[in-house]
């Protein structure tokens, strides 16, 4: 029997559908980053775009322009196709790459996880 509660294993997270404000789905989540010193998640890195997996683009979205919305069973954001489409390049290794998070927060509008 499965009780609610607050916290989810990150493997559940994986696969879940991201949805815009007006709850069209935009994509799914494919992994978390997570801050290695303070141990919480930095980024859902989102899948979308393309057709049956081929030519899907990858970003990473702030967690924290995420939210669960129960009866939707995914992950809500204020976000629209386009200010996906137009994110900074992801680059090859970007998690090493403190300049990219900062470009990649200041265009969603959101202050930097580690702040």
């Amino acid at each position: 029997m499965e009780t609610e509660h607050n916290l989810i294993d990150s493997g559940r997270v994986n696969g879940t559908h991201v949805f815009g404000s007006d709850r069209e789905q935009i994509g799914h989540i494919d992994h978390l980053m997570i801050d290695k010193l303070s141990g919480n998640v930095a980024y859902a890195v989102m899948n979308f775009g393309g057709f049956l997996g081929m030519g899907e683009e990858q970003h990473p979205l702030p967690w924290k322009s995420l939210r669960y919305d129960t009866s939707l069973a995914g992950y809500v954001t204020d976000l629209t196709k386009d200010q996906l489409t137009g994110a900074p390049e992801r680059v090859s290794d970007w998690s090493r790459d403190r300049a990219y998070e900062t470009r990649l927060h200041d265009y969603y509008g959101l202050a930097p996880y580690w702040l």
